[in-house]
């Protein structure tokens, strides 16, 4: 093995990314005595994986890059069940033709991360629907049910915070996906010899379970590590903005604002996102954080985050286009774009609307803006407003209760006779064209 082999877990941990492992000296040995298999799921509860999901990709590349192969596994039939690891109600149910095809878009986003060709240890992708679909629930019960014990399951923090919520509870079918989850463990211990699960810490029972499942079936050892769920120095949840999840997927979150999100990482979290969303060394991370230090001015991680996080997602033509747009809002010199500029900015995925069809003259600015996505409600643009802190091409709009949206659009404003660009605040960007 190779010296990035032996230094994979000292890695990991110098990146604060082990939040939970099984037999830590064992597993040590285990991965750094040969070519290993491991695997970490992820349901498709969506038709796009979103940051949350980022950390377990990440790890199974870098398991990849030290020699291992990785395993995706994209849970047709677990995401028709929904986990209940954490979570305080019941999710809903959906059919089964839309979770495959969410299934079939995660498997290419997945793809994104692991090399599947060109390399001595190419990955894989797998769907649990290929093991489950076909089993009837007698033989799951006398397979699969009879190794876990109600009492151990019900013991579960998950399970008990569940059932301890008042009104809350918990379903059988909920109930149950810890033996599905078991079960993919051991099937993929049986067909791929895969010995290790990545997953949240959030997973740790259900991994437990398959490491048991996996003894008992297949009267083999396998490990467990998981990865801590990121969460934010002032205690918010990680990944989420005022409009929603943080989506890896283009089309739900454009290249410009998964870079902008990356650009607002606090000063607190900046180096550990640093260690946890790039492949950058430790020791160049952690000279950076002396640099900033010793600067005293405006850090530099968050710009060197933003780069490398969204190059990784998006690639190069992603990231040049979150680039393109950024210099060109925040340069403040908006007037000197062209139309062609106008239009690039418009297609590298700045948020834009169409006014076309829009009574302008019966549409207060505030419900525009609102609906345009650049604050929450009507009174938070309205406050803007009062506080001068709406520019449309670059000039200060104030409040008048009685300003309709087509006192601000018209040809004569217009960049072009057509384009608006709108800045609410110091951050919030929207084009409207006519």
């Amino acid at each position: 093995m190779t010296q990035q082999n032996l230094d994979l877990l000292a890695d990991l941990q110098a990146r604060g990314l082990i939040a939970q492992m099984t037999a830590e000296e064992e597993l040590r040995a285990h991965l750094s005595s040969g070519r290993r298999t491991l695997y970490c799921g992820f349901d498709p509860t969506a038709d796009s994986l979103h940051l949350g999901h980022l950390v377990p990709l990440l790890v199974l590349k870098r398991c990849q890059d030290a020699g291992h192969n990785p395993i995706a596994l994209v849970g047709g039939a677990t995401g028709m069940i929904g986990d209940p690891s954490f979570k305080a109600a019941e999710r809903s149910l959906n059919t089964s033709d839309i979770v495959a095809s969410w299934a079939d878009k995660i498997k290419g986003q997945v793809s994104q991360f692991v090399a599947f060709e060109g390399v001595d240890n190419p990955a894989r992708v797998v769907n649990n629907l290929d093991w489950t679909g076909n089993m009837n629930v007698i033989d799951f019960l006398r397979e699969i049910g009879k190794h876990f014990s109600v009492n151990a399951m019900i013991n579960k923090e998950s399970v008990q915070q569940r059932l301890n919520r008042e009104g809350a509870g918990i379903s059988f079918t909920e109930f149950s996906y810890a033996l599905l989850q078991g079960m993919d463990f051991a099937e993929l211990n049986r067909l791929y010899d895969c010995t290790l699960q990545v997953g949240g810490s959030d997973q740790w029972g259900n991994i437990v379970g398959g490491i048991d499942l996996s003894r008992r079936q297949n009267q083999s050892q396998t490990f467990g590590l998981t990865v801590p769920l990121v969460t934010k120095s002032d205690g918010t949840k990680f990944g989420k903005t005022e409009s929603g999840a943080v989506w890896l997927d283009p089309t739900k979150t454009s290249q410009y604002s998964f870079y902008q999100f990356w650009l607002g990482t606090a000063d607190a979290d900046v180096y550990k996102f640093l260690k946890y969303f790039t492949f950058m060394s430790i020791e160049d991370i952690d000279a950076i954080e002396k640099a900033d230090q010793e600067n005293g001015g405006k850090p530099q991680a968050q710009a060197v985050l933003a780069h490398e996080a969204t190059r990784l997602v998006h690639g190069e033509e992603g990231l040049a286009a979150a680039e393109r747009i950024t210099q060109a809002l925040f340069s403040g010199e908006t007037d000197k774009l062209s139309e062609q500029d106008l239009e690039q900015i418009q297609l590298d995925g700045l948020p834009s609307s169409s006014l076309e069809g829009i009574n302008l003259a019966e549409t207060p600015m505030t419900s525009l803006l609102a609906d345009a996505g650049l604050a929450a409600s009507g009174k938070q643009v309205k406050d803007a407003l009062q506080r001068n802190s709406v520019f449309v091409n670059g000039v200060a709009k104030g409040m008048d209760d009685n300003m309709s949206a087509a006192d601000i659009f018209t040809t004569q404003n217009g960049y072009y006779g057509k384009y608006f660009l709108v800045k609410l605040g110091k951050k919030k960007h929207h084009l409207f064209a006519l």
